[in-house]
């Protein structure tokens, strides 16, 4: 079984604001993405899996969207580390996602731990004075439960620094040990991102990289589904579907150059080169 999964990040604003989105309205923009993807996507069902993380305010309309046999899991971009409780805390999160509403909303997944989030936590953390490099990483375990808990997957991203290349073994195993600590595995998936190769005038990793990564990985997850994180493109599809190791990918943006953004016509052609490409 493969992995597909889609990260639309802020992909829903308009051009005219600064962003991206030139194919929907921002109000139709969640339903849009999946009436457009939805139909392609079930010439692949029984041989992938397909998940799409939309940014919250979008997620009811494209769950209106959902067809009775779509081959798409719908998933929200993050959860708290703390969450709703029978007989405790009932719903004081203000500005706050718990697992227990998007799982109510409907939503089956969760990506945790993108390198933008760890980020963010790692920003607040420096402003607080805290150092404890481990922080975020017990931040991200907490949120991997909430969401586990609550009956979602998760995907569960790792990856490293450009200063972090010597290290990188031991780097990603810190982050494994510690945000997977003591998860139940069966709704686990793990996406690794080069952070170091990701973005403009960056050299992104080539084969051979990828594929040592990627057994290290398998070796100390146990085997649990891998994806790369680092971009699944039109251009290196073919690529990373002979890499035995990795059970597909993270895609985001479609269009690098020109009108720059996400495309669904192109989601869907990146998707039949990567499928088509497997032995």
């Amino acid at each position: 079984m493969k992995y597909i999964c889609l990260n639309l990040k802020r992909f829903d604003v308009p051009k005219k604001m600064g962003g991206v989105n030139s194919f929907a309205s921002i109000h139709r923009w969640g339903n849009q993405v999946v009436q457009e993807t939805q139909d392609g996507l079930r010439a692949w069902m029984g041989k992938a899996r397909f998940f799409q993380y939309l940014p919250e305010a979008h997620l009811i309309s494209a769950l209106e969207a959902l067809a009775q046999d779509t081959p798409i899991t719908l998933g929200c971009q993050g959860v708290h580390w703390q969450d709703v409780t029978l007989g405790g805390n009932f719903g004081a999160f203000t500005s706050l996602r718990p697992a227990m509403a998007m799982y109510a909303l409907g939503v089956g997944s969760v990506i945790i731990g993108h390198c933008e989030e760890r980020q963010a936590k790692a920003e607040v953390l420096n402003a607080a004075g805290i150092k404890d490099s481990t922080a975020v990483n017990r931040l991200l375990n907490q949120e991997a439960f909430c969401a586990i808990k609550a009956g979602m997957s998760v995907l569960f991203c790792i990856g490293e620094h450009l200063e972090d290349r010597p290290l990188w073994r031991e780097v990603l195993s810190n982050q494994l040990e510690e945000g997977l600590r003591n998860l139940s595995r069966e709704q686990l998936m793990i996406a690794y991102e080069p952070i170091w190769a990701i973005g403009p005038g960056k050299t992104p990793p080539d084969r051979k990289i990828i594929q040592e990564t990627a057994e290290f990985i398998k070796e100390k997850t146990d085997g649990l589904p891998l994806l790369y994180g680092g971009g699944l493109k039109s251009d290196n599809a073919a690529m990373l579907a002979s890499i035995p190791q990795i059970d597909g990918g993270l895609i985001a943006l479609t269009r690098f150059s020109g009108q720059i953004g996400f495309y669904p016509e192109e989601y869907l052609d990146i998707i039949k080169i990567y499928m088509g490409s497997i032995a």
